[in-house]
């Protein structure tokens, strides 16, 4: 047996794998079982066992990108489903302590491609927002949220769990008509966009991707709100320095992942700065259902540089400083796993589109980011957090039920 295959051997239970070695010997593991995937791999040259052993997910990522990784059976999704949902972080079982070396191994770990100062912070936001907006357009709904849907129903469109998802958000926000409202990471304008149109307030959006801004800019003029509806690219720390106090409200979708953790005090100063005394801010994020943890490579180096996905414990400790007020916490457990899947079913639906603007390399590299963020979601620690932070203990209603009323009367 390989050495690869002891490994698959001791992973893989539910569901099979087979791999086709490169000199024509196959080994398969596993046993079949519903909801669980049955693959076929093919290992090109003697190489990729080598470069995946070296380190597994970068590994197994740069041999598929380069065909040299092949599915013989099944696709990329149901190979990263397999693994994962065969070690789910939800196992139950015994929980023991972990090692010193492990402690140590997650406190260094991807420390420095945390550090997000200004002229980084703009150089990864470029790395990933600002591919082709031709290809976004090609997965995303029409309003092009590139976020966590809300999935009232799991048989639901992408398009109607996107409505509902900025919903469900400005709901929280508890809005009235001449506020004004900063929109941090504001995309291509939709949730900006939204907001004034349903509830007559001021929008500021920033962002730090000049694709994005001129997307969201078009937007708006063409909505015929750009004196309403303002987007500025602009970092949110010289923000803070500007306009101090201004802001009844704060929204944040999708932006808190890339501020890295030596940063989160600054950015919750920043936030508390910006409001006003009433004000009240919807942070909606990736986070971890654990403990605080590392990025991983292949996410480091090809999608998010500078990324970290943050865990509860350390966000809410940040904001502790500015004496905000965590009064409504949510988790989404399973929302952006329905997202994902949906984004990678219209990727590759797309694949010859895709191909076209980019190369078939670049199509694998973007299925293989879509196929381990399902599966982390999925099977993993991954889920979404929606924080309502206030600054004044009066502000929002005494009880919840405005959130639910209120989404009610914006879905009509």
């Amino acid at each position: 047996m390989s050495i690869l295959g002891r490994f698959l051997g001791s992973v893989v239970k539910k569901g099979t794998i087979a791999v086709i070695h490169a000199d024509g010997s196959t080994e398969k593991f596993g046993s079949p079982e519903t909801g669980f995937p049955d693959v076929t791999v093919r290992l090109a040259d003697k190489a990729v066992m080598r470069q995946i052993l070296l380190d597994p997910r970068l590994g197994a990522a740069e041999t598929f990108m380069d065909g040299r990784l092949i599915m013989e059976q099944g696709d990329i999704m149901e190979l990263v489903q397999l693994l994962r949902a065969n070690r789910r972080w939800d196992r139950g079982g015994r929980l023991n302590n972990p090692s010193a070396f492990k402690r140590a191994k997650s406190l260094i770990a991807g420390r420095l491609d945390r550090i997000n100062g200004q002229v980084r912070s703009k150089a990864n936001v470029a790395h990933h927002y600002d591919l082709s907006r031709d290809l976004y357009e090609l997965f995303l709904d029409e309003d092009m949220q590139y976020s966590c849907a809300y999935w009232t129903d799991p048989d639901n469109t992408l398009e109607q769990a996107q409505r509902d998802k900025k919903a469900h958000i400005a709901a929280k926000l508890d809005l009235r008509t001449g506020q004004r409202l900063l929109d941090i990471g504001c995309g291509w304008g939709g949730m900006a966009l939204y907001l004034n149109r349903k509830f007559g307030v001021e929008m500021l959006g920033i962002t730090l991707s000049e694709e994005q801004l001129k997307v969201a800019q078009e937007r708006a003029e063409k909505d015929g709100v750009a004196d309403k509806v303002k987007f500025e690219l602009i970092d949110y720390r010289d923000l803070a320095e500007r306009e101090a106090g201004q802001f009844d409200r704060i929204v944040s979708v999708g932006m808190f992942e890339h501020v890295g953790t030596p940063n989160f005090k600054t950015f919750f100063r920043c936030a508390a700065n910006l409001m006003t005394d009433d004000g009240v801010m919807l942070l909606h994020t990736i986070g971890r259902m654990g403990k605080p943890g590392t990025t991983d490579a292949f996410t480091r180096k090809y999608i998010f540089p500078g990324g970290y996905i943050p865990a509860l414990s350390e966000t809410v400790e940040a904001s502790e400083h500015f004496r905000l007020m965590a009064t409504d916490i949510e988790t989404l457990r399973l929302h952006y796993a329905l997202t994902l899947r949906e984004w990678y079913k219209r990727t590759v639906a797309n694949k010859d589109k895709i191909v076209a603007l980019y190369d078939e390399r670049f199509f694998r590299l973007w299925t293989f980011y879509l196929a381990g963020a399902t599966a982390a979601f999925e099977s993993g620690s991954m889920c979404n957090y929606q924080i309502q932070f206030s600054r004044n203990r009066h502000t929002l209603p005494l009880i919840r039920d405005y959130i639910g009323e209120t989404e009610k009367q914006l879905k009509g």
